[in-house]
Parts: C-alpha cells; structure tokens; sequence
C-alpha cells in the first residue's frame, strides 16, 4: 500500500461511522493534504515512507474531537433530510387535497345553478373552494423546490389565513347579498374578514426578510 492509499485508509477509518456531509467531506480533504505536507517535511529529514507516516500522524494529534463534531453534524443532516422528506410528503398531499376540494366546490357550484333551489344554497357549495385555495396556499408555501427553500411553517399558516380571511369576505358578501338582496348588506358582512386578511397579507409581506431562493 503506497503512501496516499494509507492516508486516504487512515483518513476514512477515523471518519468510518461518520454520516456523509458537505462538511465531512471538506474537512477529509483538509486533512489529507495536511498530512500529506506533513509526511513530506518528515521525509526530507531523510525518514523512510513509513516513519514520516506515523510521525504525521503523531503530529496531528488527538482527532477525536472533529470526529464527534462531525459525527452531529451527520446526524442533523439525517434528521434534516427525513424532515424535508416527510414535509414535502404532507405538502404535496395537501396540493392534491387542495386542487382537489378547489374542484369539487367549482363542480358542486356550476351544478347548483342548474338546480331549482334558493339562490343561497346555490352559493353555500363555493366555500370549499375558499378551504381548498387556504389548503393549497399553505401546502405550496411550505414546500421545497428546487429553487426556492421552504417557508417557516408558521409563517405560511398566517399567509394560508390571510387569504383564507379574503376569500371567506368574498364568499359571505355573496351569500348574505343573495340572502338580502341587498348590497349595503354584503359588502358590511364582509369587512371585517377583508379588513384582517388584506391587513395581515401586508404585515406578512412587509416584515418578509428571508430570501428563500437557492
């Protein structure tokens, strides 16, 4: 075994049990030209390949502390990438449950119209369209691309409840306006959930100050 086989053997024994990372893998190669140099400056003291090999590796000192250090950095990266993973699981179900609910209440509302009852009921159907587009808002927000990282969960609820608040104005302006007849009526029933929802979209987008773009 040559020289650059039992750093590299000696180098990946120390790391063995080390989950692979980005940062794992700089600092294997920090450490192998490290050593390299090392064995070098020992071999120019006229030492044999393998004197200037255990010497380096003497020179090195005790390692064992950047073997626990990047023994948790592995072990992060694990839980992240589970956690990325069964994020991205729930937010592509609550994609197709979104698009889905959005349909049905798109569906369920054209057919409505075709049906001799009150116009409030005809109207009543469209609110899974206002819980299918808060669903699909969230799931969107929260997910990983390849471009952009996810959202803070927390933070795409409250994007996910602002338009959510928007669209559910919308939908009692309708209804309580079919109800009535009259305007005064609907645009009053749907203040208070335009009021906090545009009002909250604002606050989001203004206090938004992390890039999520890779």
């Amino acid at each position: 075994m040559n020289l650059n086989e039992q750093v590299k053997k000696y180098i990946d024994d120390l790391f063995k049990e080390v989950g692979r990372s980005q940062q794992l893998f700089d600092l294997k190669q920090e450490l192998t030209t490290n050593m390299h140099e090392r064995i070098k400056d020992y071999k120019n003291q006229d030492m044999t390949d393998e004197e200037a090999f255990k010497e380096a590796k003497v020179s090195m000192g005790d390692l064992s502390g950047l073997v626990e250090d990047m023994r948790e950095v592995g072990r992060q990266e694990a839980k992240k990438e589970v956690y990325d993973s069964m994020t991205n699981r729930i937010s592509t179900g609550g994609i197709v449950i979104g698009v889905m609910v959005i349909l049905f209440g798109i569906l369920m509302t054209f057919s409505m119209f075709f049906m001799g009852i009150e116009p409030v009921a005809k109207s009543g159907t469209s609110i899974f369209i206002v819980i299918g587009v808060t669903v699909l808002t969230y799931s969107l927000l929260a997910r990983e691309t390849k471009k952009k990282y996810a959202m803070n969960q927390v933070r795409a609820g409250l994007y996910a409840l602002a338009v959510g608040l928007m669209l559910f104005g919308v939908f009692v302006a309708i209804t309580s306006g079919l109800a009535t007849g009259e305007l005064f009526v609907a645009f009053s029933a749907a203040t208070i959930f335009l009021v906090f929802g545009i009002g909250l979209l604002v606050l989001l987008m203004l206090t938004e100050k992390m890039d999520r773009k890779k």
